[in-house]
Parts: structure tokens; sequence; C-alpha cells
């Protein structure tokens, strides 16, 4: 019982951590939280704060893995509110993909730690770099299903290639981020809407209204 006990403790503390942690760099940027602030956040020395976690590298990938579940149901809230259902299952991804961007906009140290660590995390061996592989792969899948489903629906053009406009959806929403961090008048959501719209169907063309019609030519004299 006693190692049970001794169990979930940790765990707890180990959320407790993230939290923290999560709402430290959102306040302060990725830059200025180091781990020692980190760790005097929750009452624990460095060495204590790294006995959850087997690197720095870990717990900050582990900070944006919370930050995903905080995120998942930021998605259902926006999902239920767009639909008007109280059941987010099968719902809209794209709406809730829009408000998370435009929640982004208000967590730019979270941003700023996203960007850095997906940039190392390209080498195999960074302790981070499975997140991602996991992440990407996992967005792609449910961006291109939701693209799919709204190409069938007819919202979109019929030859879309759903898993081609996934990955370049997400890579723009990443390249942006970079771009926001610069130059934070730059607003995300609103290129990402424009993306979409260009996806559309175009809209069925006017025809040219008629040319009056000649007046009848005066009888001879």
């Amino acid at each position: 019982m006693a190692r049970r006990g001794s169990y979930a403790k940790g765990i707890a503390k180990r959320e407790e951590i993230l939290a923290t942690a999560l709402d430290v760099i959102a306040r302060t940027g990725y830059g200025r939280a180091s781990v020692r602030e980190l760790a005097d956040a929750v009452g624990l020395s460095q060495a204590g704060l790294l006995h959850y976690f087997s690197s720095k590298e870990e717990l900050f990938a582990e900070i944006l893995r919370k930050r995903d579940e905080v995120d998942e149901a930021l998605i259902a809230d926006a999902v239920r509110t767009a639909s008007g259902s109280a059941d987010a299952d099968g719902g809209m991804p794209v709406e809730g993909f829009m408000e998370t961007i435009r929640h982004n906009a208000e967590v730019p140290g979270l941003v700023q730690l996203y960007t850095r660590l997906s940039a190392e995390a390209t080498d195999a061996e960074h302790p981070a770099h499975p997140y991602f592989v996991e992440r990407y792969r996992d967005l792609r899948a449910i961006a291109a299903e939701n693209l799919r489903e709204r190409r069938e629906a007819g919202e979109f053009v019929a030859d879309l290639d759903a898993d081609r406009a996934a990955t370049m959806l997400i890579a723009l929403a990443d390249g942006l981020q970079t771009q926001w961090l610069m130059d934070p008048s730059i607003d995300m959501a609103a290129h990402i809407e424009a993306f979409l719209a260009l996806l559309g169907r175009p809209a069925p063309a006017t025809p040219e209204p008629a040319p009056p019609a000649a007046a009848p030519a005066p009888p001879a004299p």
C-alpha cells in the first residue's frame, strides 16, 4: 500500500510540476523559464524537480504534451459551441484548430517553446523527437480525415488531395507561428482561414447580361 501511495503521490507531483511550468512559461516565455525558476515555483530544488524527469529536454517535451491536453479541452469546447451539441465526438476539427491558433496568440511563451523545441527535435536522438513524430502523424491524420469529409460534402474542390492539403495546413500553421514571433501584427488565424478558402469550390460563373436589342431601323421613306 505504501508503494502504491508513493507512486500516486509521484504522479500527482509530476502533474503539478507540468501545470505550474505551463503557466510560468506562458507568462514569462521559454527563454526566461529556467529549470531553477520552475523548481522554485513548485517548491523543489533543481535536482528535486529533475527527479521526476530524465532530463531538462524531457521536461520541456512533457510540458508540450500537457499543453496539448489543455488545447484538446479548448477544441472540444469550440466544437460544442459551433455544433450546438454537448457531444464533441466526430465534431469539427477545423473549428477547434482555428480556436487553438487564436489561443496561441495569447501565450507567446508556449509558442516560443514549441518552435524552438521542434527545431531541436529534428535530431533523432533528442528526447522530444518521439513526441513531435507522433504529434505530426496524428495531426495529419485528423486534419486529412476532416478535409476529406468536407470535400465529400461539397465544401472543397472535388479533386482535393486531403492528405497533401493536411500536410500543407500544418506546415502553414507552424511557419506562421515563427513569423508571428518575429512580427506579432500577423493574424495567424486569418491566414489559415484564407488558405482554407482557397480549397473551396469556386463560385459559379455569373452569366454576362445579354446586350440590349438594337432598336429597329426606321422605315425607308
